[in-house]
This record gives structure tokens, sequence and C-alpha cells, in this order.
């Protein structure tokens, strides 16, 4: 049969056959530390490949040898995963951080310069802004709505231009749901590249990913994920995910070896679990947000709601950019309360059925407040200006049904009392 199967399909087995494992229809747990090598010839063409000491020949992999290098749990959920955003190869972690820190380390170098869009995940924030500096490169963040013309001139006038290495974005934007054009930025890393130095595209997908959009497609280089969520997607399992070309991936795992931060097979197992019901969470997810969504939108004490499921072509440039990158709005939703902290507080503290929880893309709904949970970190004036107020709120849309959650909403929004001296746009 010639048929090609599509991703979905695929997750239940690809990469396996049972006959490796006595038969088993699901992939065992390999929790051993080392491989035993058929003799020494063999061992000794594993290292040479571990090593980079020559070229493979035609058709040779990498064997087996320590679950630092590989493991059959990690080898297989790789390719799983590269099923989805039609990568060639992926490396994966024990926690997104790890996929970040370890991507932007291989790639950027002592006087570099990486650009990047704010707001993003606020560890990644401090990562960027903290520690990346320390190492003598240079970063220069950019509202997630700036256009790629301005980001050019800003560049341009900067006299740093020469120096960009990598730009690297998330979109939509945490915790806004802000959209960046993917193809922009694009042709924005193929401007300033020169053919000594070519400028990298990095897309954090976690926010509409594996399913929901694919950066590769739009002319990303490489595709990274905090794992825990969709990929993981029940809560009990940390990891992270870095996808792209074999070249990249390559320069990816050599460095993930000496730091010692690939997945191991417990966690790769889990999220081979995960992966064979992903879509239809995600499915589920992204109807039972549309749902929330809609309750929410015009509520009296919602000043702005921020989901892609509403905008229209009055959004202007957000409606493009979503239409054409995206294949749904996802399940992810941000609103702003009329008033402030006390006023986002008060209806978190009231919610039952939704957690009041960080972290994102989980079987169960959670709800937290940016400005003091997961952007913390960024100062006051830095959150004000990229839309992170003090009463704006970060849902995560779970698989529970849609209108028991709307009646958790709609009770602790009716606890809220706003003040009228605190918001006087408040009807």
């Amino acid at each position: 049969m010639d048929r090609k199967y599509r991703p979905e399909s695929l997750m239940m087995s690809h990469g396996y056959k049972p006959k490796w494992s006595e038969g088993a229809i699901k992939c065992p747990i390999f929790q051993t530390s080392t491989f035993v090598f058929e003799s020494a010839e063999e061992g000794k063409a594993f290292f040479e490949l571990a090593y980079d000491l020559r070229e493979a020949e035609q058709g040779e992999k990498l064997g087996l040898i320590y679950s630092r290098l590989n493991n059959p749990d990690l080898e297989i959920l790789e390719n799983r995963l590269c099923l989805w955003d039609g990568a060639e190869e992926a490396a994966v972690f024990e926690s997104g951080m790890s996929a970040i820190s370890t991507t932007l380390f291989e790639f950027l170098a002592p006087g570099d310069v990486l650009l990047y869009s704010s707001p993003v995940y606020g560890g990644t924030e401090h990562f960027i802004h903290e520690v990346l500096p320390k190492f003598g490169i240079k970063v220069m963040l950019f509202e997630a709505h700036t256009t790629a013309e301005e980001l050019k001139e800003k560049l341009e006038a900067s006299g740093l231009a020469d120096r960009l290495a990598m730009i690297y974005v998330e979109t939509p934007a945490n915790p806004t749901n802000t959209m960046i054009d993917l193809q922009a930025m694009h042709r924005l890393a193929e401007h300033f590249s020169r053919p000594q130095r070519r400028v990298l595209f990095a897309v954090d997908n976690t926010y509409l990913g594996p399913l929901w959009q694919h950066p590769m497609a739009h002319g990303a280089d490489l595709v990274i994920y905090s794992a825990t969520k969709y990929i993981g997607g029940h809560s009990d399992v940390i990891a992270g995910a870095v996808l792209g070309s074999h070249d990249l991936i390559h320069r990816v795992k050599t460095l993930r070896t000496f730091l010692g931060n690939m997945a191991g097979p417990w966690t790769a197992w889990l999220l081979m679990r995960s992966l064979e019901t992903l879509k239809v969470r995600m499915q589920q997810q992204a109807e039972n947000a549309q749902q929330v969504a809609r309750f929410l939108h015009g509520h009296p004490k919602i000043k702005t709601i921020y989901y892609p499921g509403l905008l229209t072509e009055a959004d202007g440039e957000q409606y493009t950019i979503f239409k054409r990158q995206s294949r749904s709005p996802g399940a992810m939703i941000a609103f702003e309360l009329h008033g402030g902290e006390a006023e986002a507080f008060s209806f978190l503290n009231q919610l039952g059925l939704i957690k009041l929880a960080v972290s994102l893309g989980s079987t169960e709904s959670l709800a937290q407040h940016p400005a003091t949970m997961t952007h913390a970190g960024i100062p006051r004036e830095q959150q004000e200006a990229i839309g992170i107020t003090e009463g704006l709120v970060r849902l995560s849309i779970g698989v529970e049904y849609a209108q028991d959650l709307i009646a958790d909403l709609e009770q602790a929004l009716e606890a809220v009392q706003v003040g009228q001296a605190q918001d006087a746009d408040f009807p």
C-alpha cells in the first residue's frame, strides 16, 4: 500500500517494531545506562560517529552507546516529534529551559547579537536578559507588534547589524497572544545574513504547536517547545524539545551530550504516551477555548480580551498574520479585568473547577496572574509597555466540559467588585 499516513496515525508506532521487544505493542522503558557492543570493532565505529571522527557511510547511523548520548525511547520519541513539524531531526531535553539555553549557547558567541521578541515566557526573558550578557552576548528586544521594517531600521541604526546571529520569537506571544509575522522575520534574517555568517531564525512554538502552527513552513530554522505543555499535556512530566535540520540539531545534540541535559528514558516514554492523544486533546481544548472566549467577550467586568479566535478583518495585520500561519486559535486566553491586582486576585481566588497554577497546555484548565507570577521578573515599566497589566489574567483551557468551565468563570467574575474610583472607564 502506497498511502502516506498522517502524523496522528503514526504516533502509535512510528520508529518502533514490536519484534524488537518480545512482541510488546508499546515501546518498553529502556531503563539502562549503557549498551553492549557486538564487537570491539562495532564499539569503535559507534564512537567514531559520536565524536565526529569520520563521516557516516551511506545509511549508517549512530549505534546505542550510553544513555547520555542516545537511548531507544529517546530516539523513537525524537523521530515521532519530527513528523508534526516536517523537521529532519529533533533533540529532546529534561526541561523547556534546558532546550532553550542549550540552543542559545550553541549558536551564540561573545560579541554576537540576539534580537528577541517581547513578551516571551518569563524564564526565557530572564535567561536572555540576565544570563547571556555575562557571556559577552548583546541582546536587543523588540515589542511583538513591531514590524520587520522597523526592526531593520533599528538594527542598522544600532551599528550592530553585522553582529546579528539569531532572531528569536515566541508567537503567539506569552501571555498577550500577540501574533508575530514569521515570514517577515525570516526575510529579516535573510536580509542580514552573509555568505560567511548566516542569521538563524528560532521560534518558540509552545502556544500553538505542534498541531496548530508550523514555523519551519514559514522559514524558521529552529522550532523550540516546552514539551511539558501540550506535547506532555498531563502535568506529570517536565521536558523540552528543539527541531530543525540535521546539521543544526547535530550541533545541539553534541552540546547536549556534554551538558548532560538530555531527556531520560522515563521522560521519553511519558512523552510517547502523550503524543498518541495529542491531536484529540488539542482539538478539544481549542473547541472549549472558543466557547469560553465567546462568553468572556464583552463581559462588563472585562476591559480587554486577547484570543486569536476573536480577531476579525478590522484588526488588520494581526488578523492577516493569524489566518496565514495558524490552523487554529488554540486554547490560551488572556483578559484584563477592570481595576487591577486586587480585582484579578479576587477573581482567581474564587475559581473552583479551574485551578490557580502556572504552566499551560494540560488536560486541566489553569489560571494565573502573569504580572506577579510567570512574568514577575520583568520590570514593571516593561510589563506595562508589552501589555502585562496588574489586571491581566491568563487562562489555559483544558478538556473539561465547556459549560462547566464557563459556569466557574461566571461565578468568579460575579465575586469581583470593581471600584469606580479605580477605573473610570468601567460602565
